[in-house]
C-alpha cells in the first residue's frame, strides 16, 4: 500500500530463505503487525508516590474513586495504539484482581476484568505484566513461591479472555517485607523460576500470546527504557549472560540489545518500552513533565521506524484515570499518525517519508537498501538505509516528488531490484 507521503516496498523478489534462517513464528507475525502498544502501570505505588513499593503497603490505600476503564483505554485507541498491557501485580506483590494466592490484593471489584474488557470494545488486545519478584510474599525464595507465580499466571490467562503478550520484568530479588521478614533475600536468576517450565504452562493456556523478557523466548527487551531501538535493529537475536554464560531474565548483555545479532539464530524481535512522564507511576510533581507529541513522534521513528514496536506507558492517575496532559500528547500524537500514514498519495504530490518492508516470513534478508526516484528521464538516489526487516521509516531532510520509484536491495551474496512503481 503506498499511503500519503509514505512508500511502501516490498521485497518479494528477493531469493528465498537459506534452511539454516530463523523466520518468525506465527504469533511473532501478529505482534509485528501491531507496531504499537500501550503500557498502564497501576497500582498501591500509585497512592504510595513510589516506583517500587516495598510489599508492606495497606492494601486499603488502593482507592481509585473515579475508575473508569472505558476513559483510561479511548484515548490509547483514539492514539493508535493496537493493544494495552496492564500491571498485574508488580514487584510489590499487590495484585489488580481477586486472587486466590495472596491477600496482598485489591479488595473491591476487578481492575484486570475492567481493562481488558474496555480494551476489547474498543477493539484493542489485552496483555498481562506480572512481576516474577514479589516483595510481599512470604514464600519468595523457596520453591512454594514459584507454585504460587505459576497459579497466578494461571488466573490471569484462564479468566480474562484471550491474552496477545505476557511480560516478564528481568527485576529479581532484594530487599522486602516478606510476610513480615524484612529481609533481603537472592534467587539464582538463571534457574530459580524454572523459566522453561513456567514458558510452558503459558503456552498451554495461551498459545497465541508472544512471551517477552530480556531474552525472550518471543520479544526481546531492547536494553533501555528510553524507547529507543538500534540503526539497525536486527531481529535475529542470541541472547548471553553479562558474564558470558547463557542468559536468563534479568541477566543479558543489554548492550547488544538496541541491535541484536545480524546473523542471529534466533527470531527475537525487540520492543522499546518507555513512559510518557519520567516515572513509570503516576507522580503529581510530573504533571508538567509529560512527553510532547514532538517528542512521541521523535521515538516513534525511533523504535517502529527502526522495524521494533513501541509499548508506551501512560499510568492512570489516583482517580483512576488518564490525566488531561497525558491524554493531550496523546491526542496530538494520534492526529499526526492519522495526517502523515492515512491517505494515499497523489501523483506528482511531495512525500518526506519512505517506509520500506520485506517480507520477513522469509526472514530477514536485506542488509542494505538504496532508493532512487526517477523524474524527468533519469534515476538518482534519494535515500538509503542498512537493514529493512518488518517496516523501516526513512525521514527525508526535505519533501521529495517522483515520477516513478525503485529500491535496490542487497542481500547477503545477491543483489536484487525489488520495487520499479509509479508514485
Amino acid at each position: 500500500m503506498i499511503t500519503r507521503r509514505t512508500l511502501l516496498a516490498t521485497a518479494a523478489a528477493l531469493p528465498l530463505r537459506s534452511a539454516t534462517q530463523p523466520v518468525p513464528s506465527e504469533r511473532q507475525l501478529r505482534w509485528h503487525e501491531l507496531e504499537t502498544t500501550a503500557f498502564l502501570h497501576f497500582t498501591i505505588n500509585t497512592f504510595t508516590d513510589k516506583e517500587w513499593g516495598y510489599g508492606d503497603e495497606d492494601p486499603n490505600l488502593f482507592q481509585p474513586a473515579k475508575f473508569d476503564a472505558d476513559a483510561i483505554v479511548a484515548p490509547l485507541a483514539d492514539a493508535g495504539m493496537k493493544g494495552v498491557i496492564l500491571t498485574c501485580k508488580h514487584h510489590d506483590g499487590f495484585c489488580l484482581w481477586p486472587t486466590k494466592t495472596t491477600e496482598h490484593r485489591i479488595r473491591k471489584g476487578d481492575i484486570v476484568r475492567d481493562i481488558s474488557a474496555a480494551a476489547r470494545r474498543k477493539g484493542l488486545l489485552f496483555g498481562v505484566y506480572l512481576s516474577p519478584w514479589d516483595r510481599n510474599a512470604a514464600s519468595y525464595g523457596t520453591p512454594k513461591y514459584v507454585d504460587m507465580y505459576r497459579a497466578q499466571l494461571t488466573e490471569l490467562l484462564t479468566q480474562y479472555g484471550p491474552i496477545f503478550e505476557v511480560w516478564h520484568d528481568g527485576a529479581n530479588g532484594g530487599d522486602g517485607f516478606y510476610g513480615g521478614a524484612r529481609e533481603k533475600r537472592t534467587i539464582d536468576k538463571r534457574t530459580y523460576y524454572d523459566w522453561p517450565n513456567t514458558w510452558a504452562l503459558i503456552r498451554k493456556l495461551q498459545p497465541g500470546a508472544v512471551i517477552f523478557s530480556d531474552v525472550g523466548p518471543d520479544i526481546r527487551w531492547v536494553g533501555n527504557e528510553r524507547g529507543i531501538a538500534g540503526d539497525p535493529c536486527w531481529a535475529t537475536y542470541d541472547p548471553v549472560g553479562a558474564d558470558g554464560g547463557p542468559a536468563s531474565p534479568g541477566d543479558v548483555r543489554e548492550k547488544e540489545s538496541p541491535a541484536g545479532h545480524r546473523n542471529g539464530t534466533h527470531w527475537l524481535p525487540a520492543e522499546c518500552d518507555v513512559s510518557i512522564r519520567p516515572g513509570w507511576f503516576w507522580h503529581e510533581r510530573e504533571n508538567a513533565r509529560v512527553k510532547t507529541p514532538a517528542q512521541l513522534i521523535d521515538l516513534y521513528y525511533k523504535s517502529v521506524g527502526r522495524g521494533a514496536n513501541l509499548l508506551l506507558n501512560v499510568p492512570p492517575n489516583r482517580d483512576g484515570l488518564l490525566s488531561p496532559e497525558d491524554i493531550a500528547s496523546l491526542k496530538a500524537f494520534g492526529q499526526w499518525r492519522r495526517k502523515t500514514f492515512g491517505k494515499p498519495v497523489a501523483p506528482g504530490q511531495p512525500f518526506n517519508v519512505i517506509r520500506l518492508k520485506e517480507d520477513i516470513r522469509q526472514g530477514q534478508r536485506i542488509d542494505k537498501a538504496v532508493v532512487e526516484a526517477f523524474n524527468n528521464g533519469e534515476w538518482k538516489e534519494l535515500a538509503q538505509t542498512t537493514g529493512v526487516g518488518p517496516r523501516k521509516l526513512i525521514k527525508l531532510e526535505k519533501p521529495a516528488t517522483a515520477e516513478r520509484l525503485r529500491v535496490q536491495a542487497a542481500a547477503p551474496a545477491e543483489v536484487a531490484t525489488f520495487l520499479d512503481e509509479g508514485v
